[in-house]
This record gives structure tokens, C-alpha cells and sequence, in this order.
């Protein structure tokens, strides 16, 4: 086959965002930590020692909430165009992939706008066939990545550039 045929005119891994590091993480929790022992204390020094577990169910139960988020965020999605086809691939968090292959000239991206909220949905869609992806974005990056997408599938329906 040609090179042309094969070389990627749209590339882009889709990730989960997340506001604090994993290290950002572990700052506020050992924050907090550190806050909920100096409120415990006044009442471990008048006998009321129960409340040292409960407040530290807080602290346990934040910790657990940062793991499971930062689990959660090894899913990704990646999209790839080529002059033959469409693949977008999503990796969910546990690893297993699943794979859908679309031939450039049939393929459309569904778009659902909401009138305050923006762009809410990002599906592509094929011979009845319908795949939402980037669900976990932004409305401003699902545009943006449903106008780049627009443009590489534009480019592919024109044919491979063989010069």
C-alpha cells in the first residue's frame, strides 16, 4: 500500500481531566488529616475517644475518594484518522479495550447542543451504527474536538495526499 494511505491526518488521546496531581492529592489529605487531629484531640482529653474514629472515617473516606478518582482516570479514548479510516479505541480504567473502525467517506459526528450548557454529546455515527465518545469532556473541549475531527474527516473524503 502507498504511504499516503496509512499516515494519520487526526491523532488525539482522550483523557479524563483531574485538578490536583496525585501529589496534590496526598498534600490535602494529610491536611486534613492533620486538621481533623487537632479537632479530635480536645475531645480524646475529655474522654469522648469514640469521636477520634469517626472523624478519621473522614480522613479514610477522602483518601478512598482520591484513589477511586485517580483509578478512574487511566481510561482514555483515542481517535485516529487516516485516509481509509476512522478508529477510535476506549481503554476503559481496568484496561480492556474495545475498538470501532469507520470508513471515512460514511461516516458524521452526531452533535448534541444544549442552548445554555453548550455542546453535551459527541457520537459518531455510520450505517446506523452510533458510538458516543469524550463523555467525560468539557463542552468547550468536545467542540473543539469535534471541529478538528470535522476537518481530518473532510480531508480524508478528499483522498490521500500522494505528492
Amino acid at each position: 500500500m502507498a504511504e499516503g494511505y496509512e499516515q494519520a491526518l487526526y491523532a488525539v488521546r482522550l483523557t479524563p481531566h483531574r485538578s490536583l496531581t496525585r501529589g496534590q492529592a496526598r498534600i490535602l489529605v494529610v491536611a486534613v488529616s492533620a486538621a481533623i487531629a487537632s479537632i479530635s484531640m480536645p475531645f480524646f482529653l475529655v474522654g469522648a475517644w469514640p469521636i477520634i474514629g469517626f472523624l478519621g472515617l473522614d480522613a479514610a473516606g477522602l483518601w478512598l475518594a482520591f484513589e477511586m478518582s485517580f483509578r478512574a482516570a487511566r481510561a482514555y479514548e483515542d481517535v485516529r484518522v487516516t485516509p481509509l479510516e476512522l478508529l477510535l479505541a476506549k481503554v476503559a480504567a481496568r484496561g480492556t479495550r474495545r475498538e470501532w473502525r469507520f470508513n471515512p467517506a460514511w461516516v458524521r459526528i452526531d452533535r448534541s447542543d444544549h442552548e445554555e450548557f453548550g455542546l453535551q454529546r459527541l457520537a459518531l455515527v455510520s450505517h446506523g451504527r452510533s458510538v458516543e465518545f469524550g463523555s467525560f469532556l468539557g463542552p468547550d473541549q468536545k467542540a473543539e474536538v469535534a471541529s478538528d475531527l470535522a476537518r481530518a474527516l473532510a480531508r480524508a473524503r478528499r483522498g490521500p495526499d500522494l505528492s
